[in-house]
């Protein structure tokens, strides 16, 4: 994975001259402290580091009239009492004589790093810039943004790249209303934004930044708002707001770039936004949408003031971006009610225009998910972040990210050069005590695969690998091992996604360490809270349903240690379809995944699962298409049955 970095020193020069405490939060050592954090856990080595330029005046012209930067470029003359006076004209904002320039660069920094990733320099990349710039409209400096970085970069990306469709994901605290009134009635552009907004009682005190405004004129329902009505919003909160809102809208409009107005004072600890999200959530973020545009994805720093939760949650970012597993997400998997009420609302505005909200039945859940009470204190916030830190220095990101273990090598098989191709095997006598159990592993050709599993498995709980693919002849039973082993090595619980012909096995005991789930079953069942059997959908909209609504909720909601993902016979299952599948299991074990597929697997499936398990993004699904009524009526059918006890599958408010 090619990260692009983008940054300028000059950037930190701008700062306030005179006392005002609205702004004086806005300072030079955002940007000090996140890229030191950066280098410190030897991120930034591993990007390609690019030095910003300034846009020019020309290209600021694609979002701001000539009339607001001839007014920006004359602040570079101004006296501190002359530049006080017109900082007063406009809505929290500082101007300093080097505001110009360190818009100029800021802008630029976007706009570059968006022609890096188009051309192919860069799979994806982060701009670290200052001063931010998502509350900027066309004519008027607001919210301490002078221009509009990520506005600029969509408008350049449309004229110079050729783009059509691009998607703005706004998870600053703040509603970006600038990028909104740029892009209010544009269907090319599809804008989403959560925000606390308290009813209307938080800045910038909006009528539009509530759900029902949704676009205007032929951008109606192209402005997506998820407006957060009490703080506190933690971890599974902004998941739930990705699964059920913002994911199946942005795959049915099929984005060619994800730009990210990646604020960070929804972050824990933040004075702004009051919120509990941790900064591993982040990570999580950003490996959900890099499945979207073939990767195609570039952050650009909006706010965020804690400057230790900036600084790790920026680090996570790119840490997400360079394609490092994501740290599992602390913290109970429950949406709140306002949460949920949030998502309701968000979903009900935009169903009129998205086949993919109207694919899923909305129905009051009977049991309130409660969640965690908010509690603003400084320790509070200093113990989860320093309990990250930990976490990451008793856990270190494993020094192999993927291996590959097969039985024989297929010279057609295509894997980045950084995939280990195993060659070692478990010890024999370790294979021979699981072989002696199953009459179908003791043939040579198993029996040699199941030490090459066992190995691999071994890699993973043991933190050396984090995730791997391996091929098998006798499936079913090896399966069964890798269960049995991984509950009794380390793993406290498994999450198994068995797609095609395959059996839960008989022994598997329902004490709430295993969940199976199977995709490909005869029918929709909840046989119990921890064994769920669904069809395989049809359509790519109902194959989406399945995974957005049912699989990743419940994978998200068990929390699991390990997760297996295996191709069985008659799978089913496109090469897209496997990789994406594979790609967003990543998420809920921290990376520990393994894939079991039959040994006559085509290279090339083994090679697409490999690629994204690496961290690649997976190919494009393809077209939309709606999933049919019986699909849609077992999902239904048996989110009805869960709900109560999974709350990450609830997109309503309990009644």
């Amino acid at each position: 994975m090619r990260t692009a970095l983008v940054y300028h020193e000059e950037m930190t020069a701008a700062r306030l001259l005179w006392e005002d405490p609205e702004c004086e939060i806005e300072r030079p050592e955002r940007l000090t402290a996140a890229l030191e954090r950066l280098q410190q856990g030897g991120l930034e080595q591993r990007c390609l580091q690019l030095a910003a330029r300034e846009v020019s005046e020309a290209e600021l012209g694609l979002v701001h009239s000539p009339e607001y930067v001839s007014l920006l470029r004359g602040t570079q003359a101004l006296g501190t009492e002359e530049l006080r006076a017109l900082s007063g004209q406009y809505d929290a904002v500082y101007f300093h004589p080097s505001t110009f320039h360190c818009a100029r660069l800021a802008a630029g920094a976007a706009l570059q790093l968006v022609d890096a990733v188009l051309t192919g320099a860069a799979h994806n990349g982060l701009a670290l810039v200052r001063p931010p710039g998502h509350h900027s409209q066309r004519a008027a400096a607001s919210g301490f943004c002078v221009f509009n970085n990520v506005a600029l970069a969509a408008k350049h990306a449309q004229q110079r790249h050729g783009l059509h469709r691009i998607l703005i994901v706004d998870w600053d605290v703040h509603h970006g209303q600038g990028t909104q009134y740029i892009f209010e009635d544009d269907p090319s552009v599809l804008y989403f934004s959560w925000h606390r907004y308290e009813h209307g009682r938080f800045w910038p005190y909006l009528r539009e930044s509530d759900a029902d405004a949704i676009g205007r004129g032929q951008g109606r329902g192209f402005t997506v708002n998820l407006p957060w009505n009490q703080v506190g919003m933690g971890n599974a909160d902004y998941m739930a707001a990705f699964l059920h809102v913002l994911l199946p809208v942005a795959f049915e409009f099929d984005p060619e770039l994800v730009l990210i107005s990646a604020g960070f004072d929804s972050a824990i600890g933040d004075p702004e936004g009051q919120m509990q999200a941790t900064p591993e959530c982040f990570a999580h973020l950003t490996q959900l949408l890099q499945v979207l545009a073939g990767g195609r994805v570039c952050a650009v720093l909006e706010g965020g003031y804690h400057l230790e939760s900036l600084s790790q949650s920026v680090c996570m970012v790119v840490k997400a971006l360079l394609g490092d597993p994501a740290p599992p997400l602390s913290g109970p998997m429950v949406p709140q009610h306002s949460a949920l009420e949030s998502i309701q609302s968000a979903r009900a505005a935009q169903a009129p225009h998205w086949t993919s909200l109207r694919q899923q039945e909305e129905r009051p859940s009977p049991v309130s998910p409660g969640g965690p009470k908010f509690e603003a204190a400084e320790a509070q916030t200093s113990a989860v972040l320093s309990s990250l830190l930990d976490q990451l220095h008793l856990h270190p990101t494993p020094p192999v990210r993927t291996a590959v273990a097969l039985t024989a090598l297929d010279a057609a098989l295509v894997l980045p050069p950084e995939v280990l191709l195993q060659e070692g095997s478990a010890p024999q006598e370790e294979t021979q005590a699981w072989a002696r159990l199953y009459k179908a592993l003791a043939q040579d050709t198993a029996f040699i695969a199941l030490g090459k599993v066992l190995h691999l498995l071994n890699g993973i709980l043991d933190g050396q690998v984090s995730s791997g693919i391996a091929t098998t002849p006798a499936i079913a039973v090896t399966l069964e091992v890798a269960i049995s082993h991984g509950l009794s090595h380390r793993a406290q619980r498994v999450l198994c996604v068995a797609v095609g012909q395959l059996d839960r096995p008989p022994d598997l005991t329902s004490d709430g360490r295993t969940l199976w789930l199977s995709i490909r079953g005869k029918e929709a069942a909840a046989l119990s809270t921890f064994h769920v059997s669904v069809p395989l959908p049809g359509t790519t909209g109902g194959f989406l349903s399945c995974i957005l609504a049912l699989v990743l909720p419940l994978a998200y909601g068990f929390q699991p240690d390990l997760v297996l993902v295996v191709l069985g016979p008659a799978h089913g299952l496109q090469d897209p379809q496997a990789a994406l599948l594979a790609a967003l299991l990543r998420g809920p074990a921290g990376g520990r995944v393994l894939v079991l597929v039959e040994q006559e697997s085509p290279s090339q499936l083994v090679g697409v699962v490999g690629r994204v398990l690496h961290g690649e993004a997976p190919p494009i699904l393809g077209p939309f298409s709606m999933a049919s009524p019986e699909d849609l009526q077992a999902l239904i059918h048996l989110r009805g049955q869960l709900e109560a006890q999974w709350k990450m599958l609830q997109v309503a408010a309990p009644s």
